[in-house]
């Protein structure tokens, strides 16, 4: 059990243990529809920092999940882009 309630759990969208459990909570839902209203796992990295953690804290919070429920897919970039062209650098 964690217990630190603000861990955040999904750096890119600053979503914390306890706005996945409450919302987990408050709404009833699936790991998909958590994901969506919470935005976990959707941020900047595609879910590749969070993704172990997140699924497993899904699990806890949603046991009898259908696993025949398409999940969340995590989206790597399309391509990998070099600092150098994000900060303006032609060398």
């Amino acid at each position: 059990m964690i217990e630190n309630k603000q861990l955040i759990i999904c750096r890119c969208e600053e979503v914390t243990y306890e706005q996945l459990q409450s919302t987990a909570r408050q709404h009833t839902c699936s790991a998909r529809e958590l994901k969506l209203r919470t935005r976990a796992g959707m941020g900047f990295c595609g879910g590749r920092t969070c993704r172990i953690a997140l699924d497993a804290i899904m699990d806890s919070f949603i046991p009898d999940e259908n696993k025949a429920v398409i999940p969340l897919k995590y989206q790597p970039p399309i391509r990998p882009v070099s600092f150098g062209t994000v900060g303006g650098r032609h060398d």
